[in-house]
This record gives C-alpha cells, sequence and structure tokens, in this order.
C-alpha cells in the first residue's frame, strides 16, 4: 500500500518530545482496514516514509483515532524543516 498526503509539522513537548505530521482522516481509514494485518502491537503500524530526498523506516503512532508520523531530527535537519512547515508525505506499508 503506498499513500501520499500533505501536513503540518507539530510538536509533541511531553515527556519524550517529538515532532509529527498528522495522517488526514481519508488515509487513516485505508491504514485501520489493514492495520490488523501489519501491527505488531498497540496499533502500531511499521511503514517506510520519504520526504523530500530522505527516506527511512519507523511506525505509525495511533492517535486520537488517527494516526501520526514520528519525524526523526536527522530527517528534519536533512530537509532543513521545522514546526509548521508543511511537507509531503509518502508512505509505504507492506501488506
Amino acid at each position: 500500500m503506498h499513500l501520499e498526503f500533505s501536513g503540518e509539522i507539530w510538536f509533541w513537548k511531553g515527556p519524550a518530545p517529538w515532532h509529527f505530521v498528522s495522517v488526514p482522516a481519508d488515509e487513516c481509514d485505508e491504514l485501520e482496514a489493514t492495520s490488523s494485518f501489519v501491527s505488531y502491537g498497540w496499533g502500531m503500524i511499521p511503514v517506510t516514509v520519504r520526504i523530500g530526498e530522505t527516506s527511512w523506516t519507523t511506525s505509525l503512532w495511533p492517535k486520537e483515532g488517527g494516526y501520526v508520523v514520528p519525524l526523526k531530527t536527522a530527517v528534519r535537519r536533512a530537509e532543513e524543516l521545522d514546526v509548521g512547515d508543511v511537507v509531503t508525505v509518502r508512505l509505504t506499508v507492506d501488506v
């Protein structure tokens, strides 16, 4: 499964601060339909992500009925991204 969408980078200041992009509702519906086949627990979905010229593997995190894409510091630095930037995210889920 391949998905592409745009979203704004946001920051969560919790005990383990992290940057994310929220997956839009329509794409979340598609992901939810396949989650039982690919999730390894807690609703996490392993994916390959590409933003700009940078790709990496991670897992989508379930949040408030949807999913969020965690952005590593190395990715944000490589692509010169910061909070509030809108990015195009390309996801690949191996089903």
